[in-house]
């Protein structure tokens, strides 16, 4: 089984999107080692963001997306396990071992994954994405002179081992303005937070490994992340795909993506 699925439209806009999350599949050599019934229901999913963005190809974006769970190996992690942030929240690794909240994903409680089988897991789930990756970007790039990555991601609307308050509803992550130039930066600001939905803008999630590597503005490679809060497009429990809401998001989606195209043509 490929590590990833990939959408390649038939036109092209210079924009490349990434749904490293969205991955339920856990491969059965690895399987039986975690705890069942966290495995049926794997919760620190990015459930349906693939669903949620199956319009890009339509505007001339490719779209890669995940096949494998983050709790496999995480792809939005630095590759050598360095950590995203050092602010006391907590932090799942490359390969984690617990969930958001704490609770242990092995059947035997293991504090830390081998480094020879995290290695396995590199070769064979993280590097056939991330190889991917690069040659949609510098595809797009070598067509249009600059590329965006946009990477998306959706969370709980409460994680209290990362903040005690509710997330808002959309926080866009641009590594401290650091991964994307400030007119793109300001495109997306403005575009996703002219609605009625609750933004912030690098708080608490500054974008994680796939935009703080691959946003490097000076070279016309920009990236951006986006989070959201899971009941923007799912119900209130959080565990279904809201069509209502879904196409109410969906709409500001198409605009932003849209209007960051146009920036980056002119």
């Amino acid at each position: 089984m490929d590590a990833f699925r990939l959408e390649i439209p038939n036109s092209m806009a210079p924009i490349v999107v990434s749904v490293p999350h969205c991955g339920t599949v856990f491969p059965e050599e690895l399987k039986d080692q975690f705890d069942p019934d966290l495995v049926n229901a794997p919760d620190d999913t990015d459930w349906f963001v693939d669903q949620l963005y199956d319009f890009t190809a339509t505007m001339g974006m490719p779209m890669i997306s995940a096949v494998y769970n983050r709790w496999v190996i995480d792809l939005n992690r630095d590759p050598e396990g360095k950590p995203l942030y050092s602010d006391g929240r907590i932090i799942t690794g490359l390969c984690p071992t617990t969930t958001f909240l704490g609770q242990a994903l092995y059947r035997d409680r293991r504090h830390e994954v081998d480094e020879v089988d995290i290695a396995t897991r590199r070769e064979k789930y993280y590097k056939p994405y991330h190889e991917q990756l690069r040659e949609l970007l510098g595809e797009t790039k070598s067509r249009f002179g600059k590329v965006l990555l946009w990477d998306c991601h959706s969370i709980r609307e409460y994680v209290a081992t990362i903040q005690k308050e509710r997330f808002p509803d959309l926080i866009l992550g641009s590594a401290d303005e650091r991964s994307a130039s400030p007119d793109l930066i300001a495109t997306a600001m403005k575009s996703l937070g002219s609605g009625s939905y609750g933004f912030s803008h690098n708080h608490p999630f500054r974008g994680g490994y796939i935009t703080r590597h691959y946003g490097r503005p000076d070279l016309n490679e920009h990236a951006l992340q986006l989070e959201m809060c899971k009941v923007v497009y799912m119900d209130d429990a959080e565990l279904k795909y809201d069509k209502a809401r879904a196409e109410r998001i969906r709409e500001v989606l198409k605009r932003t993506l849209s209007e960051l195209a146009e920036r980056l043509i002119k």
